[in-house]
């Protein structure tokens, strides 16, 4: 009797444990998808972005009075450089996504693996570095989306910078003097500015 109980613990306690090492890999999956998802989300912006810098640098090239337009030449230096940025970013994040598809596959093939050693009782020692690979790919898909993350605020930045560049171009001289290059509230060092809202 007491020996049957023995033999039910450590068969209970096997089943915990196998059942311990399977979860592991199912919150790593989840996790993983996460990641994918939000990075799909971040994809399709990038996309809808490129579509619309698009438009403008034709709205810009096809304009008939292109004099008319306020800092012509470097609004489309700008747009250029933008488009340049977020095709980067896009391919960033093509990357970063396939790095998080190998991870999750791995991390699927972790517990797949879990299931046959703990059915079959061979090769104990597969699970871990497959896990460990699956580990890695999600390290290096996390960098990428570190570096596409300060290229995104790079951009911003940049647009920023050129409209308000454009504001005091184009806005009165007793408001511009308000602000600096950067938009603070400062004193205006910059060039003349036409008390028309068309420019100079």
């Amino acid at each position: 009797m007491l020996a049957a109980d023995v033999a039910s613990d450590t068969s209970l306690n096997s089943v915990i444990e196998f059942l311990t090492a399977m979860i592991t890999p199912a919150l790593l999956i989840s996790a993983t998808g996460s990641l994918v998802l939000s990075t799909s989300t971040r994809l399709g912006r990038v996309v809808d972005r490129v579509r619309a810098l698009e438009l403008r640098i034709g709205e810009l090239i096809y304009a008939e009075d292109k004099d008319a337009i306020p800092l012509y030449e470097r609004r489309v230096e700008v747009v250029v450089d933008l488009i340049d940025k977020v095709t980067t970013r896009s391919r960033l994040l093509q990357r970063a996504m396939t790095t998080f598809y190998y991870g999750l596959m791995c991390f699927i093939l972790t517990s797949v693996s879990i299931a046959v050693v703990g059915i079959f009782n061979v090769y104990r020692w597969v699970p871990i570095p497959v896990g460990v690979v699956g580990i890695m790919f999600l390290f290096y898909g996390s960098l990428l989306m570190l570096r596409e993350t300060r290229m995104a605020t790079a951009t911003i930045n940049e647009e920023m910078d050129f409209t308000w560049e454009l504001a005091r171009k184009v806005a009165p001289k007793d408001v511009a003097v308000k602000y600096d290059k950067k938009g603070r509230v400062k004193g205006y060092n910059g060039p003349k500015v036409s008390n028309t809202l068309g420019g100079e």
